[in-house]
């Protein structure tokens, strides 16, 4: 008995032909490395200032350390000074101090290029919930960290970059659900340290390396 095969179009051999070319394409893909927006290097030296936070100096210290890590870690080879904010001898905040009074203030005692200032505000613990649907709720609490950063020049008291971000991390959580409860809760300053290190990331994003798509 003869086998009868159906008959492909031209139009549907250009289609599969196509999709072919897609895929190998797709296969062949690769990531290439884009440099950080911004390069530290170019500026010698930098110092970085331990950020300010009334109320919270253990917290504005652990984001200065992060905020330290990510910048030397990705960027091999800078030399950063960490300065403490009573070591400028400003009347205020580093963070609230205008570009030439820090400018005046680094270039007198440091042989950098460039400073970071910053200030780390953080919220208290904040309730939420509410109804999710019949005869269940869910009630909880979150903490807040932003992280406002800029870099000032020694040489001009300009600003060169800022950053800010924003970021929220959960202290615990209770919902019923049927009648059942079920709650969670986990130490506030674990929350706090969550909240800290997620702004830190989002405001360092300029400092680190990124691969795109080719």
């Amino acid at each position: 008995m003869a086998t009868h095969r159906p008959n492909r179009s031209p139009a549907m051999g250009c289609l599969l032909a196509f999709c072919t070319a897609l895929g190998l394409q797709g296969c062949a893909s690769h990531y290439a490395l884009v440099p950080p927006r911004l390069d530290l290097q170019s500026h010698g030296a930098v110092a970085l200032v331990t950020f300010s936070a009334p109320g919270n100096e253990r917290l504005a210290t652990y984001a200065t350390e992060r905020f330290a890590e990510v910048a030397l870690a990705n960027q091999p080879g800078i030399e950063l000074v960490e300065l403490d904010a009573a070591d400028l001898g400003l009347t205020g905040p580093a963070s609230e101090a205008d570009g030439q009074a820090i400018a005046e203030a680094v270039s007198g005692k440091h042989e950098v290029g460039a400073v970071f200032v910053g200030e780390l505000v953080v919220s208290g613990v904040k309730p939420r919930g509410g109804l999710a649907g019949i005869g269940s709720a869910q009630v909880g609490a979150d903490v807040d960290a932003t992280l406002a950063v800029r870099l000032v020049s020694v040489r001009s008291g300009a600003t060169l970059w800022r950053a800010r971000s924003a970021a929220t991390a959960g202290v615990g959580q209770a919902s019923t659900t049927g009648g059942f409860p079920s709650v969670s809760v986990r130490d506030p300053d674990e929350a706090y340290a969550e909240a800290v290190d997620q702004a830190v990331v989002v405001a360092t994003r300029d400092l680190r390396p990124t691969r795109v798509k080719q």
